[in-house]
């Protein structure tokens, strides 16, 4: 598992699993937590109860959102408890990130690349888990978790940030598509989160562009713990550095 130390002396649990450590085998070995991606079902479910003990939760705790790419997040309460966690059918729809204030509320947020962050506010006691892709990234994902945290009461200048695993930005190549989509967002900080790798496409760093929308949204940068574990080194599930491809995942949950 992954950790941040900046979390250690607060009420929640929040980890990141590596591929170690499970039941699946072939290209899924060993601790896949995705249903979706061709694994076997029940070797998947196992994994999650696995999964699911690092944060001291069962998997009927657990809640997953339909990870889309998009910018939604949605407030999850107790009575989402298990949503996803036993089949696709039931995941809470279209939900890129995932804001309680309950306890015991296992929050799940699945990649194989993209950037997996947690969120905390210890005076309202409020926690996000997202999920950013590069389109995410652009349509500010984070910031949509930030502000829901907000409206539920948090102060910006209060909350926690943990940014982990993914894919590094010399790994991760887009093309002239990407670019522009990344530039509307960035401005004149475009150059901090993309670079011309040479060849005629640009290195993408999502980790660096999620601490910088952060930043813009009002959380301050000695709140802000980045994890630099690259996701294409085999320690966790790549979909760039193979297919089919499994997926890691960030469990967090508020300790009562």
């Amino acid at each position: 598992m992954v950790t941040w130390p900046i979390f250690d002396d607060h009420p929640l649990r929040a980890v990141v699993t590596t591929r170690e450590g499970g039941v699946s085998t072939g290209p899924y070995e060993s601790l896949n937590l995705g249903l979706h991606v061709g694994d076997d079902p029940d070797s998947v479910i196992e994994n999650r109860r696995r999964a699911a003990t690092t944060i001291g939760l069962s998997i009927q705790d657990l809640v997953f959102g339909k990870q889309v790419h998009g910018h939604a997040a949605v407030e999850v309460t107790a009575a989402h408890r298990g949503r996803g966690s036993m089949s696709e059918q039931d995941v809470v729809a279209e939900a890129d990130a995932l804001v309680t204030a309950g306890a015991g509320i296992g929050l799940v947020i699945m990649v194989a690349d993209c950037v997996p962050m947690v969120f905390y506010d210890p005076k309202t006691a409020t926690l996000a888990g997202v999920h950013a892709g590069w389109k995410g990234t652009v349509a500010c994902v984070a910031q949509s978790a930030i502000a829901l945290m907000v409206d539920k009461g948090a102060r910006t200048q209060d909350i926690l940030a943990g940014i982990g695993p993914a894919i590094a930005a010399t790994r991760y190549q887009v093309g002239d598509d990407v670019a522009a989509a990344a530039r509307p967002t960035f401005g004149p900080i475009t150059r901090r989160v993309l670079e011309p790798d040479g060849r005629g496409r640009w290195h993408f760093n999502l980790r660096e562009a999620n601490r910088l929308l952060l930043q813009d949204a009002g959380v301050p940068e000695s709140n802000i713990a980045v994890c630099d574990l690259n996701t294409a080194g085999g320690r966790f599930f790549s979909d760039r550095a193979e297919r089919p491809c499994g997926r890691f995942a960030l469990l967090a949950c508020l300790r009562n």
